[in-house]
């Protein structure tokens, strides 16, 4: 299974951040203008991602905390959300929708979201990626770090809930 150390925090710098990620030649995947449909789920959080770059189901589990987080994931690509929705809607039920538009970037494992999400503000993403295990731990969270410092990321920017408790 995939290991995820992530951080969210709150932030009116996204331009600076962006232009820190062009500096260190970051892969610019462009903007996502993405709807996360959350349905009720017995553990973790259960969501639909359909956007014009992601679109995924995704089961996570991570604790809600301030600063880095170890997060389990399993994400299915889907190219019918519709129906997708439709099912998991009539399942389990809705349990709240978040729209945002998210600038994507990657610097080798380690993704970047600059997200504007509506209702809520502006927000930077550090998800540090070891899809096989090779990367371990440890180096994640010093990934992590090494971002936090770069976009100068204060410990009371960070953020323990995800975008849907927020809204």
């Amino acid at each position: 299974m995939p290991l995820n150390i992530e951080i969210k925090a709150q932030t009116d710098r996204i331009d600076e951040i962006r232009q820190i990620l062009r500096d260190h030649n970051a892969l610019e995947k462009g903007t996502d203008h993405q709807i996360d449909t959350y349905f009720y789920a017995l553990n973790g959080r259960l969501k639909l991602r359909e956007g014009n770059i992601e679109n995924s189901l995704i089961h996570y589990q991570r604790p809600d905390q301030a600063g880095p987080k170890t997060s389990e994931v399993t994400l299915y690509r889907s190219q019918d959300t519709e129906t997708l929705k439709t099912l998991l809607s009539n399942a389990f039920g809705v349990w709240k929708k978040v729209m945002k538009a998210r600038e994507i970037f990657f610097i080798e494992n380690v993704k970047f979201h600059l997200d504007t999400v509506k209702e809520l503000g502006t927000f930077v993403e550090i998800e540090a990626i070891d899809k096989d295990g090779t990367i371990g731990k440890e180096k994640l969270m010093e990934q992590c770090q090494r971002y936090m410092e770069l976009f100068q990321i204060r410990d009371e920017d960070l953020l323990e809930k995800s975008y849907s408790d927020m809204i």
